[in-house]
């Protein structure tokens, strides 16, 4: 591949939509938006790649009512999921050869310390990313395997990666650096990293929002709660400390990871198990966490089962809530001064008992949940914590895809104004 750039004053530039790409090992979601109003045109999701059980549903939101269109049966690639969504895409008039189409945002999970902010792909940009492979072998490599699909498909348009780690590369020096031999980790990129950085930078600037406040004014306590899950500290605008590590593993207890652990116990599992390293990182990845703990890693199905008297889940649920204690206190510690602690993804934003354990017994902090506040269920931001209360708690639902549209489109939009001819990717024959 080679790249080339687009002229000053091309539709490429001109043009108002964005497509998100979220390329997984085995799946492809993707949402195409109109950055003129910041609205969704059409969402959808190509899953179980390469098997013969694989999923294209597609929704079209292009005026009434959205109704979902699915389609079964052997999508081979990510060529081939990506040729299919297209397909859906130009069915409701919103085909990739538009010359509305502005361009296309990746998400790419690690961008290492290099990219600190959206980037346009180049050929050396996609070696950067195929360097950072062994930090993150289940995703960067998915990642380009979607840009590089991308390119193929419309080699014209800018390709812009947006880095999951982009916004925690603010953190200073003693909260990024593990305690060991330097020249080890420094030969071999070990440090911590952190992710769910979109989310997270998109929620702490909404939180500001909701408090009326500019960013750069504000101290927030981020708690991105899903099946993966983490925590930041962001002191005016800028991450100072986040949970996630080298890996997603470090942290918050999650739907199948451990979170924090002693590393000794994977020295113990070796030598007095006999388990393999592969064998280790499958069981804190996959069969930890809640599942390893109860079962079950969907939250709804634990409350189920503690109101029915489970122990094994209630047990599962001290341990998560435990955690997420310890990381408010010790953020609290970091930050000083807190504004707001936010909750958001799909527990955070859908489990009022999760946030209002939680947060039970922190008044010396100054946090105070309103009961009645908690329960009410919407998908804007809002605040759950009396007036009185000194630290703000705020639900915000986060919008990971829509913060990669508008950082892509702001990159796009400010080469325009600056005069800067955009790369774009192109296959050589």
């Amino acid at each position: 591949m080679t790249t080339t750039p687009t002229k000053k004053g091309s539709a490429a530039v001109q043009a108002r939509r964005v497509l998100v790409l979220n390329s997984g090992s085995s799946s492809v979601k993707y949402q195409l938006l109109d950055m003129n109003d910041r609205s969704r045109l059409a969402i959808g999701l190509v899953e179980r790649i390469g098997e013969t059980t694989s999923r294209l549903l597609h929704t079209p939101l292009t005026g009434g009512d959205a109704e979902t269109r699915e389609r079964t049966g052997r999508i081979a690639d990510h060529a081939a999921a990506l040729k299919a969504a297209a397909e859906e895409l130009a069915a409701d008039g919103l085909g990739l050869d538009s010359p509305e189409l502005a361009a296309i945002g990746h998400r790419v999970v690690h961008g290492g310390l290099r990219f600190t902010e959206p980037t346009v792909v180049t050929d050396e940009v996609l070696k950067e990313i195929e360097r950072l492979v062994p930090v993150a072998p289940l995703h960067n490599p998915a990642n380009i395997t979607g840009i590089r699909t991308a390119q193929a498909m419309r080699p014209d348009l800018p390709q812009v990666a947006v880095f999951d780690t982009a916004f925690h590369t603010t953190m200073p020096e003693y909260a990024a650096r593990y305690a060991i031999d330097v020249e080890t980790a420094d030969a071999h990129r070990i440090r911590r990293y952190g992710f769910h950085g979109t989310s997270h930078a998109y929620v702490s600037r909404k939180a500001a929002e909701l408090l009326g406040r500019a960013p750069e004014e504000v101290n927030v306590i981020v708690l991105h709660l899903g099946n993966g899950a983490s925590a930041s500290a962001v002191a005016g605008g800028r991450c100072v400390e986040t949970s996630m590590g080298l890996t997603p593993l470090e942290g918050l207890v999650m739907g199948t990871r451990s979170g924090d652990i002693d590393p000794a116990v994977t020295f113990h599992l070796k030598r007095v198990a006999g388990m393999s390293t592969d064998e280790i990182d499958v069981l804190l990845n996959n069969k930890s966490g809640l599942v390893g703990l109860c079962g079950d890693n969907d939250m709804r199905e634990i409350r189920r089962r503690i109101d029915e008297g489970d122990e094994r889940a209630a047990l599962a649920f001290d341990i998560y809530v435990h955690r997420l204690k310890k990381y408010i206190g010790a953020y609290s510690a970091v930050l000083g001064r807190v504004d707001a602690v936010v909750f958001t993804a799909g527990v955070g934003e859908n489990s009022a008992p999760v946030r209002e354990a939680a947060i039970a017994g922190l008044e010396e902090l100054g946090l105070v949940v309103d009961a009645g506040l908690n329960v009410v269920r919407s998908g804007e931001p809002r605040l759950i914590s009396p007036n009185y209360a000194r630290v703000a708690v705020a639900v915000v639902p986060t919008d990971e895809e829509l913060e990669i549209a508008d950082q892509t489109f702001a990159l796009v939009g400010r080469a325009e104004s600056d005069g800067q001819e955009m790369p774009v990717g192109q296959v050589d024959n």
